[in-house]
């Protein structure tokens, strides 16, 4: 962007903020100044194309807009106003654009107008969704050290199904049809892998392989997941206000999930506490699905074991341990290559071995 372009749209800004005016209205007063300010006229020669930058700058999501409406990208992120990357198939570039400070926060603020979530000195981090579903995570000074960080997660507008995944060779036919009938049988299913191993894409598509009679419940920390079912109610975190209260935290959206009479239960990603109350949920016969950070099916199972112990004091590994081998009945590790390619794995069955009192883990679906 000029800085020609970002002086007017700076001018432009601060006159629909302070004064109230309309966008075109701007528009119109701060270029028809700055032609008239022109001693040379080159302004009003490329008139049209200035005006065009100027509405595109000024207008939804400002130079950030382009890489929100590029398909190939998959995630945008900031490490100061002038240090911009996006990633592609899995694979970082740098973008050689600046952003003004001041209209990065501006464009922060109106991504968060409508999520009800808020970015200050007291709250220094925030995880909200997008309109158009794609997952905003900020965080401000001085827990950065002097830089806005801000990542921009996009989701496929794409529900894809275990077909369509078989068919782009993220899983090949067996795995498939397999996965397909355990939802079917209603089986507890984790979803485990790093950060783009494409967990939710997965996630998404075995939910949508459920029985479109089956009531579905929910729960994230920012709405990510999707489902083409009817009866569905989604729910998501919120955190507090500027009093400190109101907080409604992920455990406490597991356990008003059970009061909805759902045929299924569906946690976004296990992190912390809310593992052991998802545990609860599925020990009482209730199937779910959920996804988890791990680098392998078995270290999956061996971290959900240990989530719950943060529950509190009077959890013990004696309980849990066999209600993770019990409750959880596979695991389908996903996995990144490095050609950007995301690949199931391995499927491995979960059963707790009474005999030696441990949770055998075994591949089954390769």
């Amino acid at each position: 962007m000029s800085e020609l372009v970002s002086a007017l749209s700076t001018i432009a800004r601060r006159r629909i903020v302070s004064g109230g005016l309309e966008l075109s209205r701007a528009i119109d007063e701060v270029f028809d100044e700055a032609v008239e300010a022109d001693p040379l006229g080159e302004l009003a020669s490329r008139e049209t194309g200035l005006r065009a930058e100027l509405a595109q700058h000024l207008s939804a999501y400002g130079p950030l807009q382009p890489l929100l409406d590029d398909a190939e990208i998959e995630e945008i992120w900031l490490n100061s106003n002038s240090e911009v990357f996006v990633a592609r198939a899995g694979v970082s570039s740098a973008l050689d654009i600046s952003i003004d400070q001041e209209l990065l926060q501006t464009l922060v603020e109106k991504m968060l107008r409508n999520t009800g979530r808020r970015l200050d000195r007291s709250s220094p981090f925030v995880d909200a969704s997008l309109e158009d579903g794609s997952r905003l995570h900020v965080v401000i000074p001085d827990i950065t050290r002097s830089n806005w960080s801000i990542n921009i997660r996009k989701f496929p507008t794409q529900i894809y199904s275990l077909e369509n995944l078989a068919q782009i060779g993220s899983i090949n036919k067996f795995q498939a049809e397999f996965l397909s009938e355990q939802i079917r049988q209603g089986r507890n299913i984790l979803v485990s892998g790093a950060t783009q191993a494409g967990k939710t894409t997965m996630l998404c598509a075995l939910l949508n392989e459920v029985s479109q009679t089956d009531r579905i419940v929910s729960v994230e920390e920012t709405f990510e997941i999707r489902f083409q079912g009817k009866d569905w109610v989604a729910m998501q975190t919120r955190q507090p206000n500027l009093e400190g209260i109101g907080e409604i935290s992920l455990r406490r959206l597991v356990k008003e999930a059970l009061r909805m009479r759902p045929d299924r239960i569906v946690v976004g990603e296990v992190r912390q506490a809310e593992s052991f109350d998802l545990l609860i949920a599925l020990n009482s016969g209730l199937p779910g699905l959920c996804t988890i950070h791990a680098n392998s099916a078995s270290d999956a199972i061996a971290k959900l074991c240990t989530l719950p112990l943060l529950a509190g004091s009077n959890i013990t590994s004696a309980f849990v341990n066999p209600t993770v081998g019990s409750c959880i009945d596979l695991v389908v590790h996903c996995r990144m290559l490095p050609t950007g390619e995301r690949v199931v794995e391995e499927i491995a069955s979960v059963n707790w071995n009474q005999s030696t009192s441990t949770i055998d883990v075994v591949s089954v679906a390769k």
